[in-house]
């Protein structure tokens, strides 16, 4: 006679769980795994079946470690805790998965306890265990202990190549990238998951050209990359502001027939965008097989930090006939495109139009972009009401929106209210007092320039240095403020001379107003020479011919005697410069720049 059986049907109560459980005792198949297994698994995606899952394993006639595992993967730790405990109390002994799903999510003082556990059940040496009880104390930013953990194998030979990588990627995500990679070059074995954790660990901590660096030992080697690789190399050329290098990795993707997915791609279009080839970021996004949001975002973002308004709200409008949703992202970036180009009516009626018509509740960043866009345009009582009318207090981004505006028009009363107030909400950043001594300075206000000069000296604030980064036939350079340490120094330094000489003759002057200190105007005119973009664009023309075009990428924001003399570059040189600071792109081509001077 067959044994009775039990058609499985749909369970989505635990009063449901209830009915069929009891069925199951009836018809005495109630002890069987499959079943257990079954019921257990709907028990672990409800908190409130967590007591019922309890009993039915403490009163299960023949418990096994397997019925346990399963759970403590999908249950909060303190849950696990307790099933483990129970699982104790049966008394029945873990095997060699069970502390290894325990581990992942444990904090502390369980990962603790845990280990001494595996120590006890000589599980210790075990490599899925000893793997898990590393990524543990690493999850918790104890690299002490972990590094501790690691160094007590008698040998490298003892460790796997997990163990090795889950070391490299653990401290990389602690911020000790040069601990990570002594480790990483000292592994005895590499897999794909250990380069990409050296290399997207760099990119993290905003060391994009070591990234790459890793990247090109991996390919001098033979490896063969893959999606993640590709898309850590690609951020890394997006950070490090070089374009040659991102199609050089671009290529090296097509031609490794690595899947090029929507992330992917994604990425890639970023890199193209934000390293100054937006019409390569098109291509890119034009020859998509499918179109995510995030795409659409992104290129979307990438035409409006360029300028190109109109581009980019036509573009909104074809991802609105495609049927895809805009989300909150998307109504920054059309505020964006509108803000860089002076549209104030036309970004307010989208403001309006994309929060009512798909539902946007505004965020913070939105009322920020709503007061750059009255504040470029000089509409600073309107900036200031946005801010006025707000649901919840703005912080420093939006303050700072309107700070900006007030130092660009020239606001002398707004704008130190409004510095003051941005210094202490932001009190390490130095960029602010910059602003407000700028603003101070303009005014020949003095005293209060070095009132904030003071205050920066007594708070151990630094004025950050103004860097700018060229790529020249693969090669990038850094140049930084007032210093230069090249091996062309004294050639830069003479085509800077000459190169201000010329552009003189054309009709330069410099603008001195962003100049702090109270001196003549010829001594202000001396720093301005050797601001950062000024040493590369230099070293540019130095290594470019007529008709090229020179890509800088700058750490602050351009200064307006700079945006000037590099108008005047573009002709007089005949080069294209496309600058990249902190807020947008700068494309200088005949004399005349993208932003059409409004910036």
């Amino acid at each position: 006679m067959s044994a009775p059986s039990v058609t499985p049907i749909p369970i989505t109560t635990i009063s449901e769980l209830k009915q069929h459980h009891s069925q199951l005792v009836r018809l005495g198949l109630a002890s069987r795994p499959e079943h257990v297994r079954r019921l257990l698994a709907f028990l672990a995606r409800d908190p409130a079946g967590v007591p019922y899952a309890a009993r039915l394993l403490a009163h299960h006639p023949d418990p096994h470690p397997a019925l346990f595992n399963p759970l403590f993967a999908s249950l909060p730790p303190h849950h696990a805790a307790a099933f483990l405990a129970l699982m104790l109390s049966l008394p029945l002994h873990p095997d060699h998965f069970t502390l290894p799903r325990l581990l992942p999510a444990a904090p502390l003082p369980l990962a603790a306890q845990l280990h001494a556990l595996l120590l006890k059940l000589n599980f210790h040496s075990h490599a899925h265990s000893f793997n898990a009880l590393l990524a543990a104390y690493l999850a918790n930013g104890r690299a002490d202990l972990a590094s501790r953990l690691f160094g007590s194998c008698s040998s490298p030979g003892d460790l796997d190549v997990v163990s090795w990588t889950t070391m490299v990627g653990g401290l990389c995500r602690l911020g000790l990238v040069d601990d990570a990679r002594k480790l990483f070059d000292g592994m005895p074995e590499r897999n794909l998951i250990s380069w990409n954790a050296m290399i997207s660990g760099y990119v993290k901590a905003g060391r994009f050209l070591d990234a790459l660096e890793v990247f090109d030992q991996m390919r001098a080697l033979g490896i063969e990359g893959n999606g993640f690789v590709a898309a850590s190399a690609v951020v890394a050329c997006t950070g490090a502001g070089v374009l040659a290098r991102g199609r050089e990795v671009h290529r090296w993707v097509e031609q490794s027939g690595i899947t090029m997915d929507e992330k992917l791609a994604t990425a890639v279009v970023d890199m193209y965008c934000k390293c100054g080839s937006v019409e390569e970021a098109w291509h890119v996004f034009k020859v998509l097989p499918t179109k995510g949001l995030t795409s659409w975002n992104c290129m979307i973002g990438g035409l409006a930090v360029h300028g190109r308004c109109k581009d980019a709200i036509e573009l909104f409008h074809e991802m609105e006939r495609e049927d895809v949703a805009p989300d909150d992202v998307t109504l920054v970036n059309v505020l964006t495109a509108c803000a860089h180009t002076g549209m104030v009516s036309d970004g307010h009626n989208y403001f309006n139009y994309i929060v009512q018509r798909y539902g946007i509740e505004p965020k913070m960043e939105h009322y920020g972009c709503m007061v750059d866009l009255f504040g470029r345009a000089g509409l600073l009582d309107e900036a200031k009401k946005v801010i006025d009318d707000m649901p919840m207090e703005p912080d420093i981004g939006v303050l700072g929106a309107l700070f900006g505006a007030c130092k660009i028009h020239r606001d002398l009363d707004l704008g130190e209210a409004i510095g003051w107030r941005v210094i202490e909400l932001d009190p390490q950043n130095s960029g602010r007092y910059v602003l407000l001594a700028n603003l101070l300075a303009s005014a020949g206000q003095w005293v209060d320039v070095a009132k904030v000069r003071r205050l920066m000296d007594e708070r151990n604030v630094s004025k950050e240095a103004g860097r700018s980064v060229i790529e020249i036939d693969g090669e990038v350079c850094e140049f930084q403020c007032g210093s230069l340490c090249h091996a062309q120094e004294k050639e830069i330094f003479a085509a800077v001379k000459d190169m201000m000489r010329k552009i003189r003759l054309e009709g330069y002057m410099p603008d001195t107003s962003d100049v702090l200190h109270d001196i003549t105007e010829e001594e202000k005119e001396v720093p301005l020479q050797y601001h950062s973009e000024k040493l590369a664009i230099a070293f540019g023309l130095l290594r470019t011919r007529p008709g090229d075009t020179v890509r800088i990428t700058k750490n602050l924001r351009v200064c307006r005697d700079c945006h000037e003399a590099t108008k005047f570059i573009s002709r007089v040189f005949e080069r294209e410069i496309v600058v990249r600071d902190r807020n947008r792109f700068h494309h200088f081509k005949d004399g005349t720049c993208s932003c059409r001077d409004y910036w």
